[in-house]
């Protein structure tokens, strides 16, 4: 696991065994806040052991960002915190959670150990603020990637921690295409020192407005190219010529894993393009 200090108070690790998913904590007089909480215990276990042994501080609050399972597993580890998260990511959890941890399972064994841990403290669809010591967090919906996501925004800072709105590939398979759209788009103007990606590399400030913009571009070049598909003896076959650098993107980061996140969002937005066509 990565660890790199983005402020005096703020951390952000990124997991080097799934991914590059990361998770933030921000330091306060009065506890720590963590956000997001990494797959494998050892991971999670290593930033309670720094929290506990290096900062001599305690985790106060864990915010789950979605339900998704590189950002929720290793929320049981911080058993003294108060959860938080959104009404639809705790029901998300209770169900869509509870079912993927099993099958997981199933098949790797560092999960053994891992119990689906709920949130505690849970928030309608406008969003909450929780202030700690002389933080301020602003928790605001962000759907797209997935209908329950939710950005951190450590006001004092301006820093945001985005979670998978912003990626190396915008995705959109689990959420919606156009929900994820103004999701970027709502981001677009903030001045943020900082944006912390759900996963790969932190967005420094004098990138981030055109992070956001090629993230635009890429979505409208997919929605191009399906529209261009539908029309097609064989749409899929089509699209199977479209690779992702044909769409501004670079296949390297996350170690090339993005180009089969390509694949499935053309996948997904054909999918729902031909679902129209039938209504």
């Amino acid at each position: 696991m990565r660890r790199e200090r983005v402020a005096d108070d703020i951390y952000v690790f990124t997991s080097e065994l799934y991914a590059q998913v990361t998770a933030g904590l921000v330091v306060t007089s009065a506890g720590a806040i963590l956000i997001d909480t990494l797959v494998f215990p050892e991971e999670a276990k290593a930033i309670r052991q720094f929290v506990e042994q290096r900062l001599n501080t305690k985790v106060r609050y864990v915010i789950n960002t979605h339900y998704h399972a590189d950002h929720t597993y290793g929320t049981c580890f911080f058993p003294e915190a108060i959860v938080v998260s959104s009404a639809l990511c705790y029901e998300y959890l209770k169900t869509r959670g509870q079912v993927g941890l099993e099958r997981t399972k199933q098949r790797t064994s560092a999960l053994q150990e891992v119990p689906l841990r709920l949130p505690t403290l849970v928030f309608e669809s406008g969003g909450m603020e929780i202030r700690l010591g002389e933080k301020t967090l602003e928790l605001r919906p962000s759907p797209g990637h997935s209908d329950d996501l939710i950005t951190v925004h450590i006001r004092e800072d301006r820093i945001i921690f985005a979670s998978d709105t912003v990626m190396p590939v915008p995705y959109f398979v689990d959420g919606r295409y156009d929900d994820l759209v103004r999701s970027l788009e709502n981001l677009r103007g903030g001045g943020y020192e900082n944006v912390v990606q759900g996963h790969g590399e932190i967005i420094l400030r004098g990138e981030v407005e055109q992070k956001l913009e090629e993230d635009l571009q890429y979505l409208r070049c997919i929605r191009e190219h399906v529209e261009h598909a539908i029309h097609q003896p064989d749409p899929q076959a089509y699209l199977d010529t479209i690779d992702i650098e044909k769409c501004g993107k670079s296949r390297i980061p996350l170690n090339g894993e993005v180009q089969k996140l390509h694949e499935a969002n053309l996948k997904a937005l054909l999918n729902h393009y031909q679902a129209m066509q039938k209504a």
